[in-house]
């Protein structure tokens, strides 16, 4: 690996302010490299900040920049315990360093580095908050609050003597914790709960996985799908009512008047008490014929039906 020789404030000014670094291959080699960038005087900072401003002058951006790239190293480690890549922890603050630098005003009076870590923090929160978990936990601004303090107020409330004593560990607030954070913090007791549950839950998956055996084990979308608006069953919903009402009707009047009411009474007609309505020898009875020739006249008037239902 290129060693990296020592550089004077002014070196940082060159037309290609990134070309200082050499090639790096780790992460290690990146921090330990950034870590020996010299800083800038308050001079040189004002200097290069009103050549931005001032002139748009970019090699003036890139100084501010490269020497204030530790301070981005050092937030990104406080972040570490969420289980995100120190790198791209890193990369997301090194945005909000672009970001501040180029809000930056000189005339304000303070120190770039006091500026810029409103910044860097706002870029990597918003990295944690939409890479930690595939549902995002935290919206709202009381919500974010909660997200980046309530575990650390948890560890630091629950460390009593009786748990430093016996070494348990509670998993859950007491209600008294949930309102000493609820008022440190500026939120509801309500919020508090709410985000320890987010917090304590985990990412479900709501297909069902396939397990060792092969076969697919079972998943939350069993339970929480409704067939009755997949489009499919709609459809052939809103079919079979028509049928049933409109169709039904239009095949009846396609019948004469003795295989209409055979039908009507043999299929349609249901009685108060449940039953159904004239049998085969009622029938015969009322129009003079035998029970055989109603059951031809009703299979003949179902058959014709059916093909005016098909269409």
């Amino acid at each position: 690996m290129t060693s990296l020789v020592p550089l004077s404030a002014n070196a940082l000014a060159v037309r290609d302010p990134w070309s200082v670094l050499p090639p790096l291959g780790s992460l290690d080699a990146y921090i330990g490299a950034v870590n020996r960038l010299p800083m800038l005087t308050l001079e040189q900072e004002q200097n290069f900040a009103k050549k931005l401003k001032e002139n748009n002058d970019l090699e003036a951006a890139g100084a501010l920049i490269m020497s204030h790239l530790r301070l981005v190293v050092s937030v990104s480690r406080q972040y570490l315990g969420y289980g995100l890549p120190h790198a791209d922890l890193i990369q997301e603050g090194n945005i909000g360093l672009m970001k501040a630098v180029r809000r930056f005003d000189p005339a304000h009076g303070v120190r770039l580095v006091s500026y810029a870590l409103h910044w860097i923090k706002a870029e990597i929160h918003e990295y944690i908050l939409k890479n930690w978990r595939m549902v995002k936990v935290a919206t709202t601004k009381a919500q974010r609050k909660l997200f980046f303090n309530l575990r650390a107020m948890k560890q630091g409330l629950q460390q009593t003597a009786d748990d430093q004593d016996t070494g348990a560990y509670r998993t859950t607030l007491n209600p008294d914790e949930v309102n000493v954070v609820a008022a440190h913090l500026n939120v509801k007791p309500e919020e508090v709960l709410e985000m320890e549950t987010r917090l304590a839950g985990g990412d479900v998956v709501l297909d069902p996985c396939p397990s060792a055996d092969g076969e697919d084990s079972f998943g939350p979308i069993t339970y929480l799908s409704d067939a009755r608006f997949e489009p499919t069953n709609v459809i052939e919903s809103a079919e079979r009512d028509h049928l049933a009402h409109d169709g039904v009707a239009a095949a009846l009047n396609q019948l004469d008047d003795r295989a209409k009411r055979i039908v009507t009474e043999r299929w349609l007609k249901v009685n108060d008490d449940g039953s159904g309505g004239m049998t085969l020898h009622d029938l015969a009875d009322e129009f003079g014929v035998s029970a055989e020739r109603i059951r031809q006249i009703e299979a003949a008037a179902l058959k014709k039906m059916r093909l005016a239902l098909s269409n």
